[in-house]
């Protein structure tokens, strides 16, 4: 178990769960006050998101329904990194004293709660990629195919299938077809969404037309922003989560040549990369939505952040 080898001070290149400590000579250390930090930030961030978006009427949309939910997936990353990072600490300073039993129960949540979020994550930008898709190629019956309770249905789909896909992830981690399940699913995703993206991009000018000489109006434009913020997340995640997901393709690979071992000593910077991808997206949201910004202003402005 990943967290209880940090604890009883043990090496394992092989772990693809909780934080880990080498001592390769590649090994990269990084402190785990920064973990904390950077988690505790995320974590701000992305309440204040779905703060922003239940307070504000005009956000309440499928489309912002699902940003809703991306931003719970990444605060459950930030709030595993946070939980783990404090107990970490409080062991190192003899703070807190644990079983291996109680360790093993935490490691498994953190762990859940991990592989909950790159699953919840990667389903609901597929999900806002085919709204967008639906926006711009089918404007015109939208409000029929989208809607609000189709939106939660797929919400609670989403959410079920990825809380049941991590248990069962990590209930059989041990095998090696739960790791090529996750590259599988990291990667028909993405092929998914790039599919979407290029065919919107590639016709959206022609119908822009179109639409532009039915409706008189701005929507076309308004979505074709809405399907670029997305394409800059998912840019944003690729890279954030691209090193991890190697990571995971090299221990199927070459598990123990010089190379990957090597790589492998690197896993807390690919855990840092993680945590900022939480950290940036509410960024994105905000810088790319007028609507939003505005709500998180006032938000700041009656001390939420606070």
């Amino acid at each position: 178990v990943p967290y209880m080898d940090y604890v009883q001070n043990t090496n394992s290149t092989n772990n693809t769960g909780a934080r880990e400590q080498n001592s390769t000579t590649c090994s990269l250390r990084i402190p785990q006050e920064l973990f904390l930090t950077l988690g505790l930030i995320s974590l701000v961030e992305n309440i204040l998101v779905v703060l922003a978006i239940i307070k504000n009427r005009n956000l309440h949309s499928p489309m912002y329904y699902f940003i809703c939910c991306l931003a719970v997936s990444d605060m459950l990353v930030s709030v595993a990194n946070v939980v783990e990072t404090i107990v970490m600490l409080l062991t190192e300073h003899g703070l807190l004293v644990v079983t291996p039993e109680m360790l093993r129960h935490l490691d498994n949540v953190i762990d859940i709660m991990n592989c909950s979020s790159v699953v919840s994550s990667l389903s609901f930008l597929c999900t806002i990629a085919a709204d967008r898709y639906i926006t711009i190629f089918y404007a015109l019956r939208y409000h029929s195919i989208m809607t609000t309770q189709r939106a939660v249905t797929i919400i609670a789909m989403v959410w079920l299938t990825s809380i049941t896909a991590s248990i069962l992830f990590i209930v059989y981690h041990s095998h090696t077809a739960v790791i090529v399940c996750l590259v599988t699913f990291f990667c028909i995703t993405l092929v998914f969404t790039a599919v979407l993206y290029m065919h919107m991009f590639i016709l959206a000018h022609v119908h822009s037309r179109r639409i532009m000489a039915i409706y008189k109006s701005r929507r076309q434009g308004t979505s074709m922003k809405g399907a670029i913020t997305l394409t800059i997340l998912l840019g944003v995640f690729i890279l954030c989560w691209g090193p991890f997901f190697l990571h995971l393709i090299l221990i199927l690979t070459c598990p123990t040549t010089p190379f990957c071992t090597c790589f492998f000593s690197y896993f807390n910077l690919f855990l840092i990369l993680i945590i900022c991808n939480s950290l940036i997206d509410p960024l994105i949201y905000a810088y790319r939505s007028q609507e939003l910004r505005k709500t998180l202003k006032e938000l700041n402005s009656f001390g939420v952040l606070f």
